[in-house]
C-alpha cells in the first residue's frame, strides 16, 4: 500500500489505517447499529488489518469501554510478528464516564491505555473530544495539553495530536499550531468539504500532520446508495442520495471500487495522511486496507472533480 508522512511527526503511515471504535461489533444484515462486542472477533479483525498492509491503527479509551485499546493489546500480544509492522494511537480525555480533561486525568488515561496496550510508550496520544472543556484550561498549566508535554519530555509520548468531533472546536486547537497532528472526522470526503475553510489551511500553515475519521460517511460511499439502509448520525436525502449513484456510476465506467475512490480521494490532498475508516469485522478491514493499493488515474480523478461538493447531509447530527 502507498504511505505518507504524517506531516511533522515524520511518522510513516499507511494511506488506509484501521479505526477501532466499532470493532469486534458485526452488524446485523441491513442494519448499521452497534451490537454486542466479540473480543475474539476483535482480534481477528486487527491481524486482518495488518495482514492486508495497514501499520496505522487508531484507537481510544472511549471506544467499547476500553475493550478496544484491550484487544489491541490481545491481537499483538499474540502476534508479535505483526506487532513490529504497526503503529498503534490512541487518545486521552474522554471516556465511557465522562470527560476528564485535567492533567491528572489524563495522565492516568495515559498510564491505563499502556497497560492495556501492554506497550511502555507512544508515538502519539491526542487530546480526544475536548468539546465541553473551555480551550484555555485544556491548554493551561492544569490541563490535558500540558500532562502530554509532561509525558513527552519524560519520553512516554513522542508527539501530541487533538481529535474531536466537531468541526467547529477541532479547527480552534489545529490553529493553535501547538498540535502535531489531528484527527479529523465529519468534515473531509466526497460529500464533506468543511476542512477545506479552515483546518486543512491551518495543517498546512503549522505542518499538522491529519488522519481523516469517517471517510466513508457511515458507510454510504463504501456500498453506494442501499434500499431501506440506515447510518449513524446522518440523514441523507434523496438528492444527496442520487449524487452518490453518479459517483458510483462514474467508478464503474472506469471499473474501479467506489470503495477505493471514497478512502483514496481524502489523501490526495497533502496534508491528509492517512484516512481511518471503522471496520467492525475482518473482511471490513481487508477490504479496506486492499483498496489503498488500487491504482486510479489522474483521467479518473479529473473526471471525477465536478461530482465532489460538499453536501450539509453528511454533517452529523444528534438523535
Amino acid at each position: 500500500m502507498r504511505t505518507k508522512i504524517l506531516g511533522r511527526t515524520g511518522l510513516e503511515t499507511t494511506v488506509v489505517g484501521l479505526g477501532t471504535i466499532f470493532i469486534g461489533s458485526p452488524p446485523p444484515s441491513g442494519n448499521i447499529g452497534r451490537l454486542e462486542l466479540d473480543e475474539e472477533v476483535g482480534v481477528q479483525t486487527v491481524e486482518a488489518a495488518i495482514e492486508a498492509g495497514c501499520n496505522w491503527i487508531d484507537t481510544a479509551p472511549l471506544y467499547g469501554g476500553t475493550a478496544s485499546e484491550k484487544i489491541i493489546g490481545q491481537a499483538l500480544k499474540n502476534r508479535p510478528d505483526l506487532a513490529e509492522k504497526c503503529t498503534v494511537v490512541t487518545k486521552a480525555g474522554n471516556l465511557q464516564g465522562g470527560q476528564d480533561h485535567s492533567m491528572d486525568g489524563v495522565l492516568r488515561s495515559v498510564e491505563a491505555s499502556l497497560e492495556r496496550l501492554g506497550v511502555d510508550r507512544f508515538d502519539l496520544v491526542y487530546i480526544h473530544d475536548a468539546i465541553k472543556s473551555p480551550f484555555d484550561y485544556v491548554m493551561g498549566k492544569d490541563g490535558a495539553f500540558a500532562a502530554l508535554r509532561k509525558l513527552q519530555d519524560e519520553g512516554v509520548v513522542r508527539f501530541i495530536g487533538c481529535a474531536t468531533n466537531d468541526p467547529k472546536i477541532n479547527v480552534l486547537y489545529v490553529e493553535s499550531g501547538e498540535f502535531d497532528a489531528a484527527v479529523v472526522p465529519n468534515a473531509w470526503s466526497l460529500l464533506n468539504q468543511v476542512a477545506a475553510e479552515r483546518i486543512l489551511p491551518a495543517a498546512e500553515k503549522y505542518n499538522t500532520g491529519i488522519s481523516c475519521g469517517t471517510p466513508l460517511e457511515r458507510g454510504l460511499l463504501a456500498t453506494g446508495p442501499v434500499e431501506g439502509a440506515q447510518y449513524v448520525r446522518r440523514n441523507f436525502t434523496p438528492e444527496c442520495l442520487s449524487h452518490v449513484g453518479k459517483i458510483q456510476d462514474l467508478c464503474r465506467d472506469y471499473d474501479i471500487p467506489l470503495l477505493a475512490a471514497s478512502l483514496q480521494w481524502p489523501t490526495r490532498h497533502p496534508m491528509v495522511a492517512n484516512v481511518i475508516p471503522g471496520a467492525r469485522i475482518g473482511d471490513e478491514a481487508r477490504a479496506n486496507a486492499e483498496v489503498g493499493s488500487v491504482e486510479i488515474s489522474e483521467a479518473f480523478w479529473d473526471d471525477l472533480a465536478p461530482l465532489v461538493r460538499h453536501w450539509d447531509e453528511a454533517l452529523p447530527f444528534d438523535r
